[in-house]
């Protein structure tokens, strides 16, 4: 069995998180991932790493989760010696992936400026916070940055005085699954018109990006939306509805959705026929939630979900992590796997969700340890033993 991109070298240089995520995906998918750090480690090797809940053995759950599947060398850029080394090691890559602040690539040459020079069929990927140019691309940003400059946080939350940030750090992450996606697409560019790339990606071009039909409105209304909770701005009832002793959600969107509903539920004041389209739902909405919440507080999610998934009724629990990560269906998707770990044990983690029909394996192995493959990748470039223990003696390389 294979993977997809088992046929695919790429050189990351990461740190953090929205990096390290690209890369984490590329590496599920069985792309040869060199992670090349500095003598003292990228830093997302220190977080959580003595932090006795979310730790194991030195590393925490950041390193864990996002760099498995990777190989680790160490190398000196900002020595001429190390650069060296680097650029052999990029003759024979596909891809260089980076989330350094912008600038820096270019200040360290290692940008696609420099390294096509060297391998002129290069990919490089920069994620970065505002991208490579405009009035301020050179300004700092971190996962929250971007969503509160991007516009989401404005309709999140109960209402506009309290705007809220995703509870998953979605700046960071959006920023990594579109870093994959150009990469694929400048590889499948590659493959047919010979040339290599650079892709330059902006969590905050993500963000926007995810506002989708949201901002089509806003342009179309001229008017800024408003935060609604977990409700909906058009189908009633569609909201998270409190429980005996959790939440459950209704997504009720088409009007025969509704008759299912009230078949269940049983409340004689909602047998109104002005609430058999969505025009006179939307009319009550305040009393139709009142009335569902009231009855719903009855009995416990469970029953509830069980009602409701019989009657075809779109309806879901509000999972903890220990319940979602338990869920028979995320667990037959094989979206929780086992992580080895350097001493033989296994660290639990989210699976790969790209699941292909024929390239099928699913496999990983453990995150590495600091600069744990140097001399074996080394090795592989056609450096002799004495150049590596001349390097090592160095400092260049650790």
């Amino acid at each position: 069995m294979t993977k997809p991109l088992d046929h695919v070298r790429i050189i990351d240089l990461t740190h953090m998180l929205s990096g390290p995520y690209a890369g984490m995906l590329l590496a599920d998918l069985g792309a040869d991932t060199i992670k090349v750090e500095p003598l003292h480690g990228e830093g997302t090797r220190k977080l959580l790493a003595n932090d006795p809940k979310h730790s194991y053995a030195g590393q925490g759950a950041y390193f864990i989760t996002l760099n498995r599947n990777k190989k680790s060398i160490c190398i000196d850029l900002k020595t001429e010696e190390g650069l060296k080394v680097f650029y052999d090691l990029v003759k024979d890559a596909d891809v260089v992936l980076d989330n350094f602040s912008a600038g820096v690539p270019t200040k360290l040459k290692i940008d696609h400026e420099h390294l096509q020079k060297i391998n002129p069929k290069i990919i490089t990927c920069s994620v970065t916070g505002f991208g490579q140019n405009g009035p301020h691309f050179q300004r700092p940003a971190f996962d929250q940055v971007v969503q509160g400059i991007g516009g989401g946080m404005s309709i999140t939350g109960h209402d506009e005085n309290h705007p809220t940030r995703s509870g998953i750090p979605i700046g960071d992450l959006g920023g990594g699954m579109f870093a994959v996606m150009g990469i694929l697409a400048a590889l499948e560019a590659r493959n047919a018109k010979g040339h290599g790339q650079h892709v330059d990606i902006s969590m905050l071009d993500c963000q926007i990006s995810m506002l989708n039909y949201m901002a089509t409105m806003y342009f179309l209304s001229g008017e800024d939306p408003k935060p609604l909770g977990n409700s909906h701005f058009v189908h009633v009832p569609y909201d998270t509805f409190p429980t005996a002793d959790g939440f459950v959600i209704i997504a009720v969107i088409f009007d025969s959705f509704w008759v299912n509903l009230l078949n269940v539920l049983n409340i004689d004041e909602l047998r109104d026929e002005k609430y058999l389209t969505q025009p006179g739902r939307f009319a009550d909405r305040h009393l139709i939630n009142h009335k569902i919440s009231e009855l719903l507080k009855t009995k416990p999610t469970d029953y509830w979900v069980e009602q409701l998934t019989a009657a075809r009724i779109p309806c879901a629990p509000v999972n903890r992590f220990s319940q979602a990560l338990s869920d028979p269906q995320i667990l037959f998707r094989k979206m929780v796997v086992d992580i080895p770990q350097g001493d033989g044990q296994f660290v639990k983690a989210p699976g790969n969700p790209i699941k292909l029909s024929v390239d099928t394996e699913d496999s990983y192995t453990a995150p590495p340890q600091l600069g744990e493959h140097t001399e074996h990748v080394l090795q592989q470039m056609g450096y002799s033993a004495d150049l590596i223990a001349q390097l090592k003696a160095q400092n260049i390389i650790k």
